[in-house]
């Protein structure tokens, strides 16, 4: 697999240019210092840094020897795992959450009824196999009927709350996920409030506000917990490097990739072949699963549950250390979880005691009266206030900077003579004689009282380049909308290779061989252009979120290959997009990005690749080299459907053109014939101004 990593000497070129610039001498200090850790590859950098944090967590214990800063750190662990499952909904998926302590609570609730001898209910023979294993016991008492006597296994309940979660993560997102922005985060909001309201409410099962006493603590090789933090710290310390590892497999995956390009644009993620609802499900169940194993230690270390332990506050905390540690960087995350819950369990707390201090030093009655811990959620609100002012991207950005490219790099000239490379992924469709690749049949689509697409019947051959031209509002776009599905007909069908496609949702046409470009960029801003790429690529993979984790040799090998297939497409381009492989899309200039956009449809290996303006804002000779391109793609096996307005791009590359106007088809044929239509000339001047020609 080729490497696309940034060479350390691009690195140390670019710290000695800023050097030579005139950086401050403190700058060219920690270019020197850190010249050679930039010689060690960033995995080799990434791999010692997180030994480093698991050694100094696994001595702190030993370093301390306190037993309240023990527990202070331990329960700061449970609200790190807690922001660890909120950053797969709000950091990689981008769906705002603000119910998330729902989970926390229902994970809790799970493992306490089961392990704190709230329920008994009647005996059976039902039970006969559960106290087999050793999960329940026979109560006998005399002159009454025999109870069940649970204990389940903490280690059991431990994944076992952690799928009773995400199955009630999926029965929530289900019916909501089809919300967005500001209306999802108050159904969230509603459904937080409602679990604690239901927990008050059932008092036979959960105790109702009283709460649940007793709850079992975990055994391990026979050795009991209790209340003992150590053990507590220990087994949170595992859960953390656990779920770390999961978010950074997930995130450097398909899945989370899909996930990255839903919360950059929802409407683009489905043009390119992503299943916008299974996957929301997917980040839903995944996070309700970290916090419903949160739950499960939490309530054991506790030995307790009340309703008040997952109220709202609850939602907002950890949303604030999401914001305060980046959002959508697993590590960032958990940094930003300690500090602010060591800040309200350690630091508040001392920083009262000096004050009540001062306050009887200068005999001020007030400041002996002033209680910190109180005011957290002040302080977090103005924390979260702070961190979007002056820092978005939070302590530790998930996106990392580049070195700057060369100025061999940078000084990409236009050529022409087309793509000089070939595609290994592009092969050419063989039909049956006279089945046209793509058909439209009286397609319509309305607007209200507007009728923005009207009875459009157009047929498109294989390996074939058809413009489609028209003013400005003619319903070109629309027209593609329509055989793309991001919009339904009103009227008419679409087939696709001989098989009706009306109506399929985005990410099955895409699958079936159609990809689209956008008349107005739709990139994934935050995404660097490999990852754009690789995104294209999602309905040609196959990695569950279960293999993303594992990654068994056939993942691995879809991956590489994937990645392969990525930089081939990437090379049709020259060093226009090449050098550029791990820059955010949004650095790009505007005729790279719209480069981009074509190689990320391209990626999908479709068989009709549909171009909406793709020459738009491009000086005349990136223009002329984008056109030589685009008739390249055609030799190669791809058949193109073009909107453009530049019709001398129409007219050096189309076999045929069709014409829209007011949404109706008013001219077909070649450039040549369909540009002497008295129809297409009035449509273009107008009545008044072609009657003077």
């Amino acid at each position: 697999m080729a490497d696309v990593t940034p060479t350390p000497a691009a690195d140390v070129d670019a710290g000695a240019a800023a050097a030579r610039a005139g950086a401050p001498w403190v700058a060219q200090l920690g270019a020197r210092l850190l010249g050679p850790i930039q010689w060690v590859p960033a995995a080799a950098r990434a791999r010692v840094g997180a030994g480093a944090a698991l050694a100094a967590a696994l001595l702190f214990p030993a370093v301390v020897r306190n037993g309240g800063d023990i527990d202070a750190m331990a329960n700061a662990l449970a609200f790190a795992i807690l922001a660890l499952g909120l950053n797969i909904v709000v950091g990689f998926a981008g769906l705002l959450d603000l119910g998330y302590a729902a989970f926390f609570a229902i994970g809790a609730y799970t493992y306490g009824i089961v392990a704190s001898g709230q329920v008994h209910p009647l005996w059976s023979p039902l039970w006969e196999p559960l106290r087999w294993l050793g999960l329940v016991g026979r109560f006998h008492i005399a002159g009454a009927p025999d109870t069940v006597q649970m204990h389940f296994s903490f280690w059991l309940m431990l994944p076992g709350a952690a799928l009773v979660a995400a199955f009630f993560g999926i029965l929530f997102g289900a019916p909501t996920l089809r919300l967005k922005g500001d209306y999802l985060a108050i159904v969230t909001l509603g459904f937080g409030e409602i679990v604690p309201i239901v927990v008050r409410n059932t008092p036979t099962l959960t105790n109702g506000a009283m709460g649940l006493n007793g709850v079992i603590s975990p055994q391990i090789f026979g050795y009991r917990f209790g209340v003992n933090a150590l053990p507590f710290y220990y087994l949170g310390v595992v859960m953390i490097a656990l779920l770390i590892f999961i978010s950074y497999r997930l995130k450097d995956s398909r899945i989370g990739r899909a996930w990255m390009a839903i919360r950059e644009d929802e409407i683009a993620a489905g043009a390119m072949g992503v299943n916008r609802t299974r996957l929301k499900l997917l980040a839903f169940a995944v996070g309700a699963a970290f916090a419903g194993a949160t739950g499960t230690y939490y309530v054991a270390k506790l030995q307790t549950a009340t309703p008040e332990m997952f109220m709202f506050p609850v939602s907002v905390m950890i949303l604030v250390m999401i914001v305060l540690g980046g959002t959508g960087n697993p590590a960032g995350v958990v940094v930003g979880a300690l500090i602010l819950q060591l800040l309200q369990s350690w630091f508040l707390q001392d920083v009262t005691q000096w004050t009540h201090a001062l306050g009887r030093l200068v005999g001020s009655p007030w400041l002996q009266r002033v209680e910190l811990v109180q005011s957290i959620e002040l302080i977090f609100g103005i924390i979260l206030v702070v961190m979007m002012l002056f820092r978005r991207e939070g302590l530790i950005p998930a996106t990392r900077t580049t070195a700057a490219l060369s100025l061999a790099e940078q000084a990409a000239q236009p050529s022409r003579g087309g793509i000089g490379v070939t595609l290994s992924g592009i092969r050419k469709v063989e039909l049956p004689v006279g089945t046209p690749l793509l058909e439209t049949r009286g397609l319509t689509k309305r607007f209200g009282g507007i009728t923005a697409v009207r009875d459009v019947d157009l047929v498109v051959q294989p390996h074939t380049i058809v413009g489609l031209i028209g003013p400005n509002g003619s319903g070109k776009t629309t027209f593609f909308n329509l055989v793309t599905g991001l919009d339904v007909p009103d009227g008419g069908r679409v087939f696709f290779m001989g098989r009706d496609i009306t109506g399929r949702p985005a990410h099955e046409i895409v699958e079936r061989g159609i990809a689209r470009t956008f008349q107005t960029l739709r990139l994934f801003n935050n995404m660097t252009v490999l990852e754009n790429v690789l995104v294209g690529m999602h309905a040609r993979t196959r990695a569950s979120a279960v293999g993303a984790v594992v990654r068994p040799p056939s993942v691995r090998a879809e991956e590489a290959a994937a990645r392969e297939w990525a930089l081939e497409v990437l090379r049709i381009f020259g060093n226009r997009l090449l050098p550029r492989v791990n820059h955010l899309a949004s650095s790009l200039s505007y005729a790279n990005r719209r480069r981009l956009e074509i190689a990320r449809a391209v990626a999908s290996r479709p068989q009709l690749l549909l171009l909406d303006e793709p020459t738009a804002g491009m000086n005349p000779a990136e223009t002329m080299e984008l056109a030589d391109q685009i008739r390249s793609l055609k030799e190669m096996g791809l058949t193109v459907l073009l909107i453009e307005h530049k019709l001398g791009v129409v007219n050096d590359i189309s076999d045929r053109v069709a014409v829209l106007d007011y949404g109706e088809k008013i001219a077909e044929g070649r450039a040549e014939e369909v540009q002497r239509n008295d129809d297409v000339i009035r449509a273009y001047l107008g009545r008044t101004s072609a009657a003077r020609v």
